[in-house]
């Protein structure tokens, strides 16, 4: 770092309520846009994620509070030899006197036939039971409510208030750890291309202090929105009772108290659409403005995971720091193949990516690093999370991913975490990262410096990339790192691609220039 540089300073790297650019929301106090004194915990793939959240949900009793949202929830998704599903967990905590309120998206053409249904029927088991579950269709034409999040709220017990978000759904295919052998329970759109059990990576955050209370205030944001739930009725699946409104939600208690070193911004993107959103009249896009104040700073390194990195405006943001700052290192891991249907859809989202490798390649030659994941047995690892470090300072972990979709057009929700100087959330989370990938269950000291870490991710890349070439004899090299290669298109689908993938697959949600 450069001599006298407070990197740790949360000032210089979050976002002030001016730069989040969105006056309306009542989530900034002043402008004081993040909160202080919070302890923040990764949750490396869905088997840790969903093991913290059934020991959370099992201590709960009368009078407790729970609040989330959910892009896709599948009830009888379980969870390990226990055969506890996601739904058996909400029943407990409602029949224990717990007040349930669930969001969950519904689209405007029933077309997903793998998770509509799912969502209608959670909801709808959810609102027998006596909690207050909606689904929520205020999004623009082909949008989403990509949001994952869950809060509790225990009035008189706050220092046991607990917010987890990040990019895991309760539903089929993420209940995977860092082995990778798979959930038992798939989801059939990811088999066609990942294999009969898809090896899942994801991430997911666990939050305590004060801002769990920013999150449920994000919750409490879209439920009061007064717009209608239901934007064209007759689209709605037909079954079970919809609802075209919220019930009143009880009355927020105060913030949790500090309990930790770590200042945690939410980021957000919600679009521009009408009619509007009363928090939101313009939209919101501090998941963007968070990233590139983050990247307008980095001197060192970039890392990313992200399971669409195929957008040429999100990939310039990242070719322009290239560009600005020679030293600059950049490393991401991707999904090896996109998870879309149909050939119109695979090719659009192929000519995209290429030519965001184009830009980062063009800006920063050899300081790219581009990789996949590989199982030791061969197949592909679907890489679904949504994770970026800049120079072991600054760190999101949430739902959006590098395309303008989530930076403009549908909504999102990120964690934002910097720390106190000598409790580096950044690093930590780094080091947990490259070791699984790299296979390693050790402590990871030798990846303590970043640039000793990313050559070692590169000879191990090398290696496994060597033994590929050779014809897979002998022993497997250890890790499981490969080359991301650019996918290739003819001069003809990228005539029409281009245009397709603009308008279908990665659609702009920003209001029109004033």
């Amino acid at each position: 770092m450069r001599e006298g540089e407070h990197v740790h300073d949360a000032e210089k790297w979050l976002l002030t309520r001016r730069e989040r650019d969105n006056p309306a929301t009542g989530l900034d106090r002043g402008d004081m846009a993040w909160s202080r004194g919070n302890l923040v915990r990764p949750l490396i793939d869905g088997v840790e994620y969903f093991h913290r959240l059934r020991e959370v949900l099992a201590g709960l009793g009368p009078g407790d509070e729970i609040y989330f949202a959910a892009w896709t929830g599948t009830p009888d998704e379980t969870f390990g030899a226990s055969g506890t599903s996601i739904a058996g967990m909400f029943a407990r905590a409602l029949l224990a006197g717990v007040r349930v309120h669930g969001l969950f998206w519904c689209p405007y053409l029933d077309v997903r036939k793998d998770f509509v249904p799912e969502n209608r029927d959670f909801a709808a088991l959810l609102r027998s039971l006596g909690a207050s579950a909606v689904l929520d269709q205020r999004v623009r034409a082909a949008g989403s409510h990509h949001q994952k999040f869950l809060v509790v709220r225990r009035p008189g017990r706050p220092q046991d208030d607990v917010a987890f978000i990040g990019g895991i759904d309760p539903c089929p295919s993420r209940y995977d750890d860092q082995d990778h052998d798979g959930d038992p329970q798939v989801q059939q759109s990811i088999a066609r291309v990942y294999g009969e059990r898809p090896a899942w990576h994801d991430v997911h955050l666990e939050m305590r202090g004060p801002a769990v209370a920013e999150v449920e205030h994000g919750f409490r944001e879209r439920w009061n929105d007064s717009a209608s739930l239901r934007r064209i009725p007759f689209r709605l699946p037909r079954r079970g009772r919809t609802a075209s409104s919220t019930a009143e939600l009880p009355a927020q208690q105060p913030a949790p108290p500090r309990c930790g070193s770590h200042s945690v911004q939410l980021l957000r993107t919600y679009p521009n659409k009408m009619p509007s959103y009363p928090f939101a009249p313009r939209g919101e896009r501090s998941v963007a403005h968070g990233y590139l104040k983050a990247l307008r700073k980095a001197r060192h390194f970039i890392y990313v995971e992200d399971q669409f990195l195929w957008s040429p405006m999100v990939a310039e943001a990242f070719a322009a720091a290239l560009r600005s700052e020679p030293r600059l290192r950049l490393i991401a891991v991707l999904a090896s193949r996109p998870d879309k249907e149909g050939k119109v859809q695979v090719a659009a989202s192929d000519v995209a990516r290429g030519k965001a490798v184009d830009l980062l390649r063009a800006a920063g030659g050899d300081r790219v690093d581009l990789y996949e994941l590989e199982h030791p047995a061969g197949v592909p690892i679907y890489v679904h999370s949504k994770v970026c470090v800049v120079d072991d300072v600054w760190a999101t972990v949430g739902s959006a991913n590098l395309n303008r979709r989530s930076w403009t057009y549908d909504s999102e929700l990120n964690a934002a975490v910097v720390s106190e100087p000598g409790h580096s959330f950044a690093a930590d989370l780094r080091r947990r990262l490259w070791l699984e990938h790299l296979g390693r269950d050790d402590d990871g000291t030798d990846l303590a410096d970043p640039g000793q870490g990313i050559e070692t991710l590169r000879y191990c890349a090398a290696d496994l990339e060597r033994w590929h070439d050779e014809g897979r004899r002998g022993v497997r090299p250890q890790g499981r790192l490969r080359r991301h290669t650019r996918p290739e298109t003819s001069a003809l689908t990228r005539a029409w691609g281009s245009p397709v993938g603009r308008a279908i697959i990665d659609p702009d949600g920003r209001p029109a220039a004033r």
